[in-house]
């Protein structure tokens, strides 16, 4: 049950403080940075909503999946089908398509799926996963292995005024900013709610729960639709910004690289999801842009390197880096009392 309790409580003084000053740079950020350096946190924050989705399967529920990706490229290849060639669709119809698609495929998948326990739910979703990646990858109908491109920015004009502009860059941050932070509000409060705390119970003793009474089939099947539906928001805005999709951001590498953002940043609360986006990016660029010693390029082994830090903190930071920072906070308190 301390699991449970652990994902339920109020965010220690110390996390709230250092995610409220990282708020603070992320709405300052554009006007000190260069357009190169908007669009990656951009990306950054695009890869945030998509570790959060995985959080709600893996830190809350308790399902640990490895064909997320799967429904991050549908809805990105969702917005490829619906833009024409020769001009823009609006956000307001093609967002919420994009995001029921994958959702929907999800329903229909985790209706098979989620009846599967343990190793074999791991195995399932990966199976299903390759099963989507494949399908796209040998199709030339559906791009094939050169993906997809979109050649425009989707339209925001709403009975015939136009809000904001997503071709231009700092609003388009703005505008995934504020997704980010929906998305965050909306996990927040849904793990604070009956059916959060259900989800929460389901993790700590399944057959506990199924003998109070609770249809944890039901809860997981949705609890694995609505998780795959935001990783749709994420694929879409994803294919918004890059203006491509292609099968590769539906493989098991990309599924892989979520996981390991999840635990990186501490699981369970959604704000380890956000930090650990942001670092695993971030250490992403650095490993990859290490020099070359001698006749060794070490920029191009930074799987290995990423694969030690990621070994390490689970070793030394099992809560990851917002445990780390939750730790620091209290020996600061005791040393000051």
């Amino acid at each position: 049950m301390s699991t449970m309790k652990a994902n339920l409580e109020v965010l220690p003084r110390g996390v709230q403080v250092t995610l409220a000053l990282g708020l603070v740079a992320l709405v300052a950020f554009p006007f000190a940075g260069t357009d190169f350096y908007t669009q990656m946190v951009t990306r950054m924050m695009i890869m945030a909503i998509f570790a959060m989705s995985l959080d709600l399967l893996q830190g809350v529920t308790g399902l640990v999946s490895l064909g997320h990706a799967a429904y991050f490229g549908l809805a990105g290849y969702a917005l490829a089908f619906l833009m024409p060639q020769g001009e823009a669709v609006s956000l307001w119809w093609t967002l919420p398509v994009a995001v029921l698609a994958s959702g929907l495929a999800a329903l229909i998948i985790g209706f098979f799926v989620v009846r599967t326990h343990g190793i074999y739910f791991i195995m399932v979703t990966m199976a299903f996963a390759q099963m989507v990646f494949f399908l796209f990858f040998d199709n030339k109908v559906l791009g094939g292995s050169d993906g997809l491109y979109i050649n425009f920015k989707p339209d925001t004009t709403l009975f015939g005024w136009m809000p904001f502009d997503l071709d231009n860059k700092r609003t388009l941050y703005y505008f995934t900013l504020a997704v980010m932070l929906v998305v965050y509000a909306f996990l927040r409060r849904l793990l604070w709610s009956p059916f959060g705390r259900a989800l929460a119970g389901i993790r700590v003793n399944e057959h506990r729960m199924r003998a109070m009474g609770f249809g944890t089939f039901r809860y997981k099947l949705t609890a694995f639709t609505l998780a795959r539906a935001l990783a749709g928001l994420a694929g879409y805005l994803w294919g918004t910004q890059t203006g491509y999709i292609n099968p590769e951001l539906m493989g098991f590498h990309m599924s892989a690289h979520a996981i390991m953002m999840v635990i990186l940043g501490g699981m369970g609360n959604f704000a380890g999801a956000i930090v650990g986006a942001f670092a695993f990016e971030y250490l992403l660029h650095v490993f990859k842009d290490l020099p070359q010693v001698g006749s060794v390029n070490l920029g191009k082994h930074w799987q290995l390197w990423m694969g030690l830090f990621i070994v390490l903190l689970v070793t030394f930071a099992p809560r990851g880096i917002l445990g780390l920072v939750e730790r620091f906070g209290k020996s600061r308190g005791a040393s000051d009392e």
